[in-house]
């Protein structure tokens, strides 16, 4: 009952694992979503402060709002106990802008580095 390990079969055994890990990497491109992921974090991040900080006050100005698109807002009702049910339509039309202009500089690094031909074709 009491069967015994060789601990070289352990080694083997992990080895020949490693190396269809490291295959699988390979094929799959994991290193490229890694890499892509990353990256398009801190572009999300310095695009999004662009925008915020640049680009929406200046259209904020133009359209009436101190807060940029994030002020445009308007009161649709008012509750029982007479407070104002506003309708904050300038945050969602900030986060969209946000998206669209994210996903257009992700769309200009790809094209530029030519990083969409790193992964291996199956």
């Amino acid at each position: 009952m009491n069967k015994k390990i060789n601990p070289k079969s352990i080694i083997v055994a992990g080895e020949s694992q490693f190396m269809a890990f490291l295959n699988f990497i390979r094929t799959q491109g994991v290193v490229g979503l890694a890499v892509g992921l990353v990256l398009g974090g801190s572009v999300s991040v310095m695009v999004k402060s662009l925008v915020d900080n640049v680009v929406m006050p200046p259209l904020g100005l133009m359209l009436g709002s101190t807060g940029g698109l994030k002020g445009l807002s308007v009161a649709i009702g008012k509750t029982s106990d007479g407070a104002n049910v506003v309708l904050g339509y300038g945050v969602f039309l900030n986060d969209l802008f946000n998206f669209i202009v994210i996903a257009f500089v992700v769309y200009m690094l790809v094209s530029f580095l030519k990083v969409e031909k790193l992964d291996k074709k199956k």
